[in-house]
């Protein structure tokens, strides 16, 4: 079936009890056990099943299902945000002296998270620039165990080389893990580029709506975890009965990433996503294709009004032609450019922040990927706990604007924007 067909119906079997059309909502916590034997094969793996809401429920099952189909993926896990799919992650793969080699235009909490919190678990992270691939061959070692990047950079909306970076991941031996939160599948799968492991922010375009938090975790299946150095699948693991998941799962072993994920991470540590953020997110992946649609086609508008404006420095669109990474871009976004905008207003921060102030219809507003328009200014918010050094690395300027155009009228959009860049002038 066709990507829009797979968006309305994938993951879900129709309950022969209620023969609801609508996936149902599941609120409860706990599921009712068949007998003894029953819950002892549930929790030994023998057969799967619900056991309780932290682990998984009904209406998340069906959210996974249907977001790993339409990523092309095996397996997914849903998580209670994309900060905790992130982390989750990478403690599935890393241990105590463990490494990683990341991109650094990175969203600003994932960058804290890679460069403060995950190095006081013993886990460091490497940051390299994306615009040379060779970056990343450079900065792997006898410890590296994993490669990341976003497909687009947050909040620079560059593009990423996703098929030069598996080249390499692949010649080490290492997976691909790759947040596509800018890209949702209907206009990039990086699967089909080599990823092993796809991240998005469920709160983003696939809500759509700027209604839930969620995140989730896409598991290609096409990584050989049987490599000895990654120690969390090879050796016994005493939290979950000795289990060695790249070994002792039988049919499930190509799946062991995404099921481990699930019995050990979170299973234990709990950022687990509620049954109703599942369903709202459930609702969006319906309408996403054509939200995109109408997203694409007016980022591209938006970007090009921008690129002749005289208050404008430069502008961040993949789909401009001149664009630095526009050749990249075509190689990947063959259904569209999507609705991320960077741009720099000429005179600074404070030309920055009066253009924010001046704005009507566009909301100013920590988030991206909402049906509206919205806006930031990534120096003095998101990206604020950068130094300067780390600001100018993930190609940040001090008059940075980043927009996410919504699916409004184009033209109400281009208005609010021309009457907020005239007060700059």
């Amino acid at each position: 079936m066709k990507f829009e067909t797979l968006a309305l119906h994938a993951g879900q079997n129709i309950e022969q009890d209620s023969l609801s059309r609508a996936v149902p909502l599941h609120r409860t916590a706990a599921y009712m056990f068949k007998s003894t034997e029953h819950a002892a094969n549930l929790f030994a793996l023998k057969e799967l099943g619900n056991i309780y809401t932290r682990i998984g429920n009904p209406t998340q099952d069906v959210l996974e299902q249907r977001m790993a189909q339409l990523e092309g993926g095996a397996a997914s896990l849903a998580l209670a945000s994309g900060t905790s799919a992130i982390f989750y992650t990478i403690i599935n793969i890393c241990g105590l002296g463990d490494e990683i080699v990341s991109a650094n235009n990175l969203y600003g909490g994932t960058y804290v998270q890679f460069n403060s919190i995950l190095p006081q678990l013993g886990i460091n992270v490497k940051m390299v620039s994306p615009e040379d691939p060779d970056n990343f061959r450079n900065a792997i070692n006898d410890k590296t165990r994993a490669i990341y990047c976003e497909t687009l950079g947050n909040p620079s909306i560059n593009m990423t080389d996703l098929e030069a970076l598996a080249k390499i991941a692949q010649e080490y031996n290492l997976p691909l893990i790759v947040d596509s939160t800018f890209t949702p599948p209907s206009i990039l799968r990086p699967i089909e580029y080599g990823a092993n492991v796809v991240i998005h922010s469920l709160t983003k375009w696939i809500g759509g709506h700027g209604t839930g938090i969620g995140g989730i975790v896409i598991d290609a299946a096409n990584f050989n975890w049987q490599d000895p150095k990654f120690t969390l699948y090879n050796e016994p693991d005493s939290s979950y009965h000795d289990m060695r998941f790249a070994h002792d799962l039988g049919d499930l072993n190509p799946v062991a990433f995404a099921l481990r994920m699930r019995l050990v991470p979170l299973r234990n540590l709990g950022a687990s996503i509620s049954p109703d953020n599942c369903w709202s997110f459930l609702q969006g992946l319906e309408t996403l294709s054509l939200r995109m649609e109408r997203h694409n086609e007016n980022g591209m508008k938006v970007a090009e009004y921008l690129s002749r404006h005289p208050a404008v420095d430069w502008v961040h669109y993949p789909g401009l032609e001149g664009a630095p990474d526009h050749d990249i871009a075509v190689k990947y976004l063959k259904n569209g450019f999507g609705g991320m905008i960077a741009f720099n207003i000429k005179g600074g921060r404070t030309a920055g922040s009066t253009f924010i102030d001046s704005l009507k219809l566009v909301s100013h507003l920590a988030n991206v990927g909402d049906a509206k328009s919205l806006a930031i200014h990534p120096a003095s918010t998101t990206h604020s706990q950068l130094t300067p050094e780390q600001l100018a690395d993930g190609d940040i300027d001090e008059g940075m604007i980043r927009l996410s155009i919504g699916i409004e009228h184009v033209d109400d959009i281009v208005a609010d924007l021309d009457q907020a860049l005239s007060k700059t002038l």
